[in-house]
């Protein structure tokens, strides 16, 4: 079989395409350039350098791709609306669903790829003509999070040959294979920001306004930089510490005003970064939409978290309300809300519009 792998420069990518290439497949390396930026900090340079020596190293045919055109349209555009919407987003989910599995797909289907591969760590059930997403074994790096807007078709294409190992025997088996990079640190966050100032960035994009910071009294208590920048739940760069009238708890940020440009802030862990339910929208139901009106499962609001049980109502074909058994801190409009069942196998994912307080 003829497979085509998303190698990105990484270890998980580099480990994935050598154990394919064991298992007896053709295998070819594709690695995409989604940003380009002039003395920016992507390290799309560096990590298509790491992509030679591994594929050299391996064995296997290797090209690049130049996908930012479609990046800055499909993705890019979409986390500039969300900010300036007063949101925030995760274009990481956005990413796997518009580029990584749409025009990657469409470029490994015409070097003649039978499947393509991922280093994700994720796992791909069939069952009866249908395609499940499910959580890897490695629960400590499952990526279904970020994959949880896949359709069928899209699905139907990918193999993930991380599904059953551990990150530690990645690692392993890279430093086995003496790959350039077996000890390469783990890529985080988003390409075209990188280790750099993120307030700097987004203005070069938006123009920030500055506006008032007010405790839930309304008191002035500070000045903002520009709504873009805070996200519920925030505690860090608020600058209005130390204040002699505070309580000197840390300052949190619990909601964002839009209309009037202000930020509301309180002092202390208190109730009010906690909701009982939220709503989402644009659902992506895998394999399909349940047949059930309600239903309990279990979900995440960010990556990392915990499942929590939740119970879930349809409101109609793309919509969803969503309850929390316990309360739930910092829901974030603009995130990512992703189902489970009680096997870990992912339901689907909407984005999560608002929180709501005292529904059951």
């Amino acid at each position: 079989m003829r497979i085509v792998v998303g190698i990105s420069g990484g270890v998980d990518s580099s480990v994935a395409a050598y154990l394919l290439k064991q298992q007896g497949h053709e295998v070819i390396g594709l690695f995409m350039v989604n940003w380009e930026e002039e003395d920016g900090v992507c390290t799309a340079e560096e990590d298509f350098e790491d992509v030679k020596r591994v594929c050299n190293k391996i064995g296997i045919p290797y090209f690049s791709v130049n996908y930012a055109k479609e990046y800055y349209d499909r993705v890019f555009t979409y986390f500039l609306e969300e900010y300036k919407a007063g949101r925030t987003p995760n274009p990481d989910v956005l990413c796997n669903r518009e580029v990584k599995f749409g025009p990657f797909l469409e470029k490994a289907k015409a070097l003649g790829a039978d499947m393509i591969a991922t280093g994700h760590y994720a796992k791909k059930i069939t069952k009866d003509g249908k395609f499940y997403l499910a959580k890897a074994k490695d629960l400590n790096k499952d990526q279904s999070y970020f994959l949880n807007q896949l359709r069928q078709d899209q699905l139907k294409e990918v193999i993930f040959p991380l599904e059953d190992i551990e990150k530690p025997e990645v690692r392993r088996i890279a430093a086995e294979l003496d790959l350039s990079n077996a000890t390469k640190k783990d890529s985080t966050g988003i390409c075209f920001i990188g280790e750099r100032n993120f307030k700097n960035f987004l203005k070069g994009f938006l123009p920030a306004q500055p506006g008032q910071v007010r405790d839930l009294s309304g008191k002035v208590v500070g000045q903002h930089e520009g709504l873009m920048y805070y996200t519920l739940g925030q505690r860090r760069g608020l600058n209005i510490g130390g204040r002699s009238d505070g309580n000197g708890q840390r300052w949190f940020v619990i909601h964002k005003d839009l209309e009037n440009n202000i930020l509301y802030v309180s002092q202390g862990e208190d109730d009010e970064l906690f909701t009982d339910a939220l709503y989402a929208s644009k659902m992506n139901w895998i394999p399909e939409k349940p047949e059930e009106k309600e239903f309990d499962c279990y979900a995440k609001f960010r990556y990392r978290q915990p499942d929590q049980k939740v119970h879930v109502t349809l409101v109609n074909d793309s919509d969803i309300k969503v309850d929390f058994y316990e309360k739930q801190r910092a829901i974030t409009p603009g995130q990512f809300v992703v189902l489970y069942d009680e096997n870990g196998i992912c339901l689907g994912g909407g984005t999560i519009d608002r929180a709501i307080k005292n529904t059951i």
